[in-house]
């Protein structure tokens, strides 16, 4: 089942808090030019070189309040676009090359690439904190090769369902680097729209639409 989680205002508040707090200054240097006015001496009146300085810096505020409205207007206009493309998403597979793979139901799936033929190569898996919780042994042969890991350690222990990482350590006869890379798909089955930036959901994994690397289906 494809889903849709409603959008909360976050970066709207955000954004409110500050236009109010450069209402009140605006307010209150309002206030406090036209008190300057009210209550200066007839014979010796403001100078004028400051009254127009004083003007300008009031014009400045009243522009920049301007111009925060217009760029508010832009960034809902922006985030609301986001979001509709977003929901384009749903059902599609979507690749994602940063290592991270879900594992759900049991089981997580990546392919990974090697860019010559090593001599050994060790598949390294580690959770969401970092910590190493499966190390085996790689294809060695230059090219793509599948990996699917059933989400047991190595003493047999069932994890948890979640986001999971798989690095790639490959090493050559003759100590040259060999160039690596990894890549993992799934189905996007809800998008989640509660932060600045939406998020597709494949099982457990939220990927952020900048971060995927083609789409399928």
């Amino acid at each position: 089942m494809t889903t849709v989680t409603p959008a909360t205002s976050t970066a709207a508040a955000v954004q409110t808090t500050a236009q109010q707090q450069l209402s009140g200054n605006f307010n209150t240097f309002l206030t406090l030019l036209t008190t300057q006015l009210q209550n200066q001496d007839p014979l010796s009146p403001m100078d004028s070189n400051q009254f127009t300085q004083q003007l300008v810096e009031f014009s400045g505020v009243e522009q920049q309040i301007n111009t925060n409205d217009n760029l508010k207007s832009l960034i809902n206009l922006a985030q609301g676009r986001s979001a509709s493309d977003a929901v384009n998403y749903l059902g599609k597979i979507a690749t994602i090359t940063n290592g991270n793979a879900a594992l759900s139901n049991g089981q997580a799936a990546w392919s990974y690439s090697l860019g010559s033929q090593s001599s050994a190569t060790m598949l390294t898996v580690t959770d969401s904190t970092g910590r190493v919780v499966y190390v085996t042994p790689g294809e060695t042969a230059a090219g793509t090769h599948n990996f699917t890991w059933n989400g047991q350690d190595n003493g047999g222990n069932q994890l948890p369902d979640g986001v999971y990482t798989l690095n790639v350590t490959p090493q050559s006869a003759d100590g040259s680097a060999i160039s690596t890379s990894v890549a993992s798909s799934g189905v996007v089955n809800e998008i989640n729209l509660t932060g600045s930036e939406p998020m597709l959901m494949i099982g457990p994994m939220a990927v952020p639409m900048s971060q995927i690397a083609a789409v399928d289906g």
